[in-house]
């Protein structure tokens, strides 16, 4: 067993009697002759050390004294109350490591986003980062807890295609040894051939889209979370991802509250994030959009300020659903009831966080499927494995796509969705 305590369970269970022992890296650090103030981070959170001199050896107080940010340090020492200290206590030091002495740190406070980008592998150990990161495991833990309750299997799709899942026009081609490929825009296609043995299944992987989108809320790389369900119809498909995000964030509320509180999250409104989701026909938006002064007409795709109109007000999520024809992908359902329409929905954020989620029953008639492909010029032969779907045994089934970067951005009140995945990858960049 490690002799070494994390942070937090030192706080947690203070030792008023007897030594302790903590590793880490100098978060801030002041000296005032005699003695030195160092504030120390794990992953779990800070505390101060006091070091005195003449309470450890003189080599040890002088390295403490000369140690900078980010050098790594090794403590023991006793603990106290000390209510003018981060956490209320501190750590008066017997005992001083340095691990490792860094050089003068190149992140300073009040940096401009573009030297932080620069540094993003030093950035990310800033706790607001440490935050997002924790919060977003946690997330994504909720999902799967969820999931496994309610007997969906985690599958691993390829990452290499030669299919345009979400259209050709955003996609990263690339050469495949004698052939052209894609990174994958959606495992979505794959996922529906796995219903017909497994019949609820999941993934979560990367996405790429070559979106010149120079928005907060797009990448080019990101973690997709999805979905496809056997025997479900696009109301079946709502009730699911309502439980799902539902599960998720009361993951976060329930084992998350020092991150969001870090973060200056209002966690009020996440309290109310419980199914069932409110529900607004696409038609019914374009007429509430029209009043609010939108120039937008049906037929039209929603963008960050109509989305935002539509969202700044509700606590909840939104669905809007029965987007038409021209806005989506030629593999969902046709509305009987409004032949005009697909039986699809987007799931949005509120608060104008926009859409975290995009889903549908898929379509079954094979012929509907060529005649849209025909109609969209798009090629038959890279779809004949998934055309086969329909040929052998096809049944009702719905599935959507969740956007992981998006939930956190939203859960956590993100400015940017860069700030919601450690390495961002945008138009501007690929570095580091």
């Amino acid at each position: 067993m490690s002799p070494y305590t994390s942070i937090s369970a030192l706080l947690r269970s203070p030792v008023s009697d007897g030594q302790v022992s903590l590793r880490g890296w100098i978060y801030r650090t002041r000296s005032s002759g005699k003695i030195v103030f160092s504030v120390v981070r794990d992953s779990t959170g800070i505390i101060q050390v006091t070091i005195k001199k003449g309470n450890l050896p003189d080599e040890q107080f002088e390295a403490a004294a000369s140690a900078s940010i980010e050098s790594s340090v090794e403590v023991t020492g006793s603990m106290h109350q000390d209510d003018r200290a981060p956490g209320g206590y501190e750590v008066r030091a017997s005992a001083l490591r340095v691990i490792a002495p860094a050089l003068p740190y190149p992140i300073t406070e009040y940096q401009s986003e573009e030297l932080l980008l620069d540094n993003r592998h030093l950035w990310v150990r800033s706790r607001e980062q440490t935050a997002i990161m924790k919060v977003k495991a946690t997330l994504l833990a909720g999902a799967r807890d969820w999931l496994a309750e309610n007997e969906f299997t985690e599958v691993t799709p390829p990452i290499f295609t030669q299919n345009a899942c979400e259209g050709g026009v955003t996609l990263f081609k690339l050469k495949y040894f004698d052939r052209e490929a894609y990174l994958s825009q959606s495992a979505q296609m794959y996922l529906e051939s796995l219903i017909f043995s497994l019949e609820k299944v999941y993934s979560i992987t990367p996405s790429f889209r070559a979106e010149k989108s120079r928005t907060p809320r797009h990448l080019t790389e990101y973690w997709h979370m999805e979905l496809e369900e056997a025997w479900v119809d696009n109301d079946g498909n709502m009730k699911i991802q309502e439980e799902l995000v539902s599960a998720m964030v009361a993951k976060v509320l329930q084992e998350r509250r020092e991150e969001l509180e870090l973060l200056k999250r209002d966690i009020e409104p996440l309290k109310a994030v419980a199914p069932p989701f409110k529900r607004l026909r696409y038609s019914d938006m374009i007429d509430l959009l029209q009043k609010k002064g939108f120039d937008i007409e049906f037929g039209a795709d929603l963008g960050a300020a109509e989305e935002r109109a539509i969202t700044e007000e509700e606590i909840a999520p939104v669905f809007v659903t029965n987007f038409p024809k021209e806005c989506k992908a030629f593999y969902m359902k046709e509305d009987p009831d409004d032949p005009r329409t697909y039986k699809c929905a987007d799931l949005l954020a509120p608060f104008g966080f926009g859409e975290v989620i995009g889903g549908s029953e898929r379509e079954t008639d094979l012929n509907k499927i060529l005649q849209r492909l025909e109609a969209a010029g798009i090629p038959e032969d890279p779809y004949r494995w998934y055309l086969d779907l329909r040929r052998f045994g096809s049944v009702p089934h719905s599935g959507f796509g969740l956007g992981v970067e998006r939930i956190v951005k939203w859960v956590c009140n993100l400015e940017h969705i860069r700030d919601a995945i450690p390495y961002p990858r945008t138009v501007a960049r690929v570095y580091p």
